[in-house]
């Protein structure tokens, strides 16, 4: 039988496509079992890489900074990436990295049952919705879905670099605890 820490073990072990020669650590996802939202980011960073752990840098920080801002605890949600393994040099993900993490991504969110995912940055949400407008045209936007509601947000690491991306993505974390106070 599946279990998030079996899935977190297979992925640590993988080495179904080039990012496991380059990688400290893989990066299966940390949060409870049985977390009601799931937030998906990209891909590891180098902080993730060394620590075997999501979004713990800059991006991280501001992330749970977000988090508490509308109520809610790191602890309480799930966060994993659609890669498991961090890119060099913090370049997108190819296309068959995304097809090799796809089953682990596919059977964490079977597993957890997700009501609620949060998509951080473009490539999470066309990594679990390859056909998504894009992210300027969907960000802050509940999308209602067979197996879950999707809220993509803008990644936190464009939010660090932009005055102006910050703002938006205030406001998609705003659209979040609009959608949970409903919920």
């Amino acid at each position: 039988m599946d279990s998030i820490q079996g899935i977190a073990a297979e992925v640590v072990a993988c080495q179904l496509c080039a990012l496991s020669r380059s990688r400290i650590h893989a990066v299966p996802g940390v949060g409870p079992d049985k977390a009601s939202i799931l937030f998906l980011g990209e891909a590891p960073g180098a902080r993730e890489d060394e620590q075997g752990k999501p979004f713990v840098g800059p991006s991280g920080q501001l992330l749970e900074k977000m988090l508490l801002r509308i109520g809610l605890k790191r602890s309480e949600v799930f966060i994993t990436n659609v890669v498991k393994c961090r890119p060099p040099a913090n370049r997108d993900p190819l296309e068959e990295e995304l097809l090799a993490c796809r089953p682990y991504l596919d059977r964490q969110v079977a597993l957890l049952q997700p009501t609620l995912v949060v998509t951080l940055g473009r490539h999470a949400l066309h990594g679990i919705w390859p056909k998504a407008p894009t992210i300027s045209r969907i960000h802050g936007q509940v999308v209602k879905g067979k197996r879950f509601t999707l809220l993509p947000v803008f990644h936190p690491a464009a939010a660090l670099r932009s005055p102006a991306t910050m703002k938006l993505l205030e406001g998609d974390f705003d659209a979040i605890a609009a959608y949970l106070a409903k919920a």
